[in-house]
């Protein structure tokens, strides 16, 4: 019986370095000369130093670019609120990796609405599609990647026939 997963993650070595080019532009940026501005990735979380929010605005357009880049789709940062303070602004980014219980159950809802002969099961930060016909697998594929899909970064993985 044919399966696939659906995941939501992404290649933290890729994010790396994609957090290194945004340091090495923004060094070399005219508009950043002089300033201390700066980009730390711990885990999953990108921490982004500037001297006003102004300029937290420019990094984080600097790092979406870098990310998308690098193959990580941007829907994946939860980016979080500035934290201004005296002479320093700090913002931090999030970068989303698996699917939480509600999302799953988003997923699994809009897959059961289209009334394809398939079976779609949470495990753990996945979900699992399981049907007879490889082509309502492909359909469901298709369902997700398009307009009426949420919009989360989605992968298809384990693909097996």
């Amino acid at each position: 019986m044919p399966t696939f997963d659906i995941v939501s993650e992404f290649d933290s070595h890729e994010a790396s370095n994609a957090v290194d080019q945004a340091n090495r532009e923004i060094q070399s940026r005219f508009d950043f000369k002089g300033v201390t501005a700066s980009f730390e990735l711990n885990g999953e979380t990108v921490a982004l130093e500037a001297e006003v929010d102004f300029q937290l605005k420019q990094m984080l357009d600097v790092l979406r670019g870098k990310l998308i880049a690098r193959g990580i789709d941007a829907r994946c940062m939860d980016v979080q609120d500035p934290v201004l303070s005296g002479v320093r602004a700090r913002q931090e980014v999030i970068l989303k990796q698996g699917l939480d219980q509600k999302e799953a159950k988003d997923i699994v809802k809009r897959i059961k609405d289209t009334k394809l002969k398939v079976q779609a099961q949470i495990q753990g930060d996945k979900v699992r599609v399981n049907g007879k016909k490889r082509d309502d697998l492909q359909a469901v594929m298709a369902l997700l990647r398009g307009e009426g899909g949420p919009e989360l970064p989605l992968q298809f993985d384990n693909f097996r026939d």
